[in-house]
This record gives structure tokens, C-alpha cells and sequence, in this order.
């Protein structure tokens, strides 16, 4: 698949995994490959974890939108800019819209958003994706990314909205929840990336987070990102080129490791392809990863290539 096709396929995409399975770097990563194919993309934070800005090597994002990387015409390569989304934050902007500018400064002061979030379950959720919403309308980027808290959050964060439609039968909130659902089950507007590390427990929890996201929600799933995966190395079960017997040993102990790694990455690789029918995007292992802009550079180049990979028809999943 061509990527320029991939990246055209909706205007939002919402990237999650469990934690520590390098879904903010894919995040990053995922935006610089479409900027590459001169795509102006916004890259979204809502974790509340700040870590976003460390891939581009940039100050954390504020909620004002900041300029990370900036177009280049002589390669084609689009701008990416990215902000941070807080409830707080957009339930200011939320009123300062509506024309309630003093009541706005004053809730924001107050900490009123604490006692409206426990009288009514899911509002900050709607918040920060009424917020996405907005910016997807707004079409002010040709892609928005958005980094989602882990996988168990981020669901609760997407059933928001069918939570509230259902319960709040009428005004804003529902009318809020209301709009951000419509977002969500548009596939041509809005996919949801998962991502996973080739191991059992992260794939266990992709794997029912992809059912639970399109029983309860009913979004589009895109192609999966298994990430971390071992390269394959040739001949690793020959005999160790070494005249040192200490050498060879720790040779071999060294390549058996590899070998029982790559094997058992292969294993849950192929079990997630036969328990989830989507497409994979594999990204490689970074055994000298900084966790900085180089990470994100390197991997983007992976998931082009990825893409490239993916048959014509690759279509999102729901």
C-alpha cells in the first residue's frame, strides 16, 4: 500500500497500548512518516504524561499548539506540530466558545471541574475529546495523532461517550457525547492504532481491548503495530567462529538466548494474526534506542516501510 493511501484513509487516528510497549514513540514516529509524505499533521497528547516532546527533542507540549518539526518544500515534508489536552483546559475553551469567558476563568480557579467529574462519570473524557473533535472539524492539519493513555484507560476514555449519550439524555454533555461518538464510528474521520510488544501479556491485552473497543464503542481498528521485534540474524545455530573455549561458550549461551527470543516472538506474533484478523505493521527492537528524536526517526523509516508492505486492500477492522 502506497502511504500517502494510508495516511488519507482518516483525518484521526488514536494510538494505544499497554504501558510499556512503546506506544508514544510509535505515536512520534507515526506522525514524522506522514509529515515525510508531505501529510501537515498534529500530534496529540492526552496521556498527562509529558513524554511525547523527548522524540522530537522539544520542550513538553503546552495546550497551545507548538511548532516540533517544520515543513521542508525542497523534500515535501509537512509540519508537525503538536499541543497537550487537559480537561481543565478544555473546559475553558469549551465555555470561552459558548461566550461564558468570566464564568470559564472562574471554574478554572476554582477546582469546580472536580466536583462536575464526580457527579458525572466520563465528562472529562468527553472534555478532552470533544477538544479532538473540534481540532478534526477545524481541519487546520490533514492528520491528527493522538498519544492515548494506556490500553485499560484509553478504552474507558472512547466508552465516554456512548456512556453518556445513554445517560445524559439531553443538553450539552449529551449533545457533546453525542458529536464525539458520531467521530468515533467514522471510519473515513477516525481509526484506532493498537499497539503491542510481541510478548503474552501485552498481546493478551491488545487483543481484548480490540473486541472491547469495537463491541462498546463500535470504532474502526486500523492495522495493528507490533513493536520490539527482533530482526533476524543468519546462522545462529552454526558453530561459533572462536578459538577461545570460554569465548565459544558464551557464544553459543548468547545466540541460544537470541534464538529462543526470536522463537517465542514469532509464536505470539502468529497467535495475534490468528485471534485478531488485521493487518500488522512490525516495527524492529532498537537495541541502541536514546529515547530521543533518533528513536522516532528511525522508527518512522520502519513504518513507511511497513505500510508499503500492507496488501492494496488493507482495510480498518469493525
Amino acid at each position: 500500500m502506497e502511504p500517502a493511501s494510508f495516511f488519507a484513509a482518516s483525518r484521526l487516528v488514536i494510538v494505544a497500548g499497554k504501558g510499556g510497549v512503546g506506544k508514544t514513540v510509535v505515536s512520534a514516529a507515526l506522525a514524522r512518516a506522514a509529515a515525510a509524505h508531505g501529510v501537515r499533521t498534529l500530534l496529540v497528547e492526552v496521556t498527562g504524561t509529558a513524554a511525547v516532546h523527548r522524540y522530537f527533542g522539544a520542550d513538553p507540549l503546552a495546550y497551545a499548539p507548538e511548532l516540533l518539526v517544520p515543513a521542508d518544500p525542497a523534500t515535501g515534508c509537512a509540519a508537525i506540530h503538536g499541543r497537550a489536552i487537559t480537561p481543565d483546559e478544555a473546559l475553558v475553551d469549551y465555555l470561552e466558545d459558548h461566550g461564558m469567558r468570566r464564568v470559564a476563568r472562574r471554574l478554572a480557579r476554582s477546582g469546580t471541574l472536580e466536583v462536575i467529574a464526580t457527579a458525572t462519570p466520563g465528562i472529562k473524557d468527553i472534555l478532552v475529546l470533544g477538544k479532538v473533535k473540534q481540532l478534526v472539524v477545524a481541519a487546520e492539519a490533514d492528520l491528527i495523532v493522538v498519544d492515548a493513555p494506556a490500553a485499560g484507560h484509553a478504552v474507558g476514555l472512547l466508552r465516554a461517550a456512548p456512556t453518556l449519550v445513554d445517560t445524559a439524555r439531553s443538553g450539552p454533555i449529551q449533545h457533546q457525547a453525542s458529536q464525539v461518538l458520531s467521530l468515533l464510528r467514522d471510519p473515513h474521520r477516525c481509526q484506532v492504532m493498537l499497539v503491542a510488544i510481541p510478548e503474552e501479556t501485552p498481546v493478551n491485552e491488545l487483543i481484548e481491548t480490540a473486541y472491547a473497543l469495537e463491541d462498546d464503542v463500535g470504532v474502526r481498528l486500523a492495522p495493528v503495530v507490533v513493536n520490539g521485534v527482533y530482526p533476524e540474524i543468519a546462522d545462529l545455530d552454526g558453530e561459533p567462529d572462536s578459538d577461545d573455549v570460554a569465548h565459544r561458550a558464551a557464544l553459543a549461551d548468547a545466540a541460544e538466548h537470541r534464538l529462543a527470543r526470536e522463537h517465542m516472538q514469532r509464536h505470539h506474533v502468529e497467535r495475534l494474526r490468528r485471534e485478531l484478523p488485521l493487518e500488522q505493521l512490525a516495527l524492529p527492537f532498537l537495541f541502541r534506542g536514546d529515547d530521543g528524536p533518533a528513536d522516532s526517526e528511525v522508527l518512522a523509516k520502519h513504518v513507511v516501510a511497513a505500510i508499503r508492505s500492507l496488501p492494496d486492500h488493507t482495510q480498518a477492522h469493525g
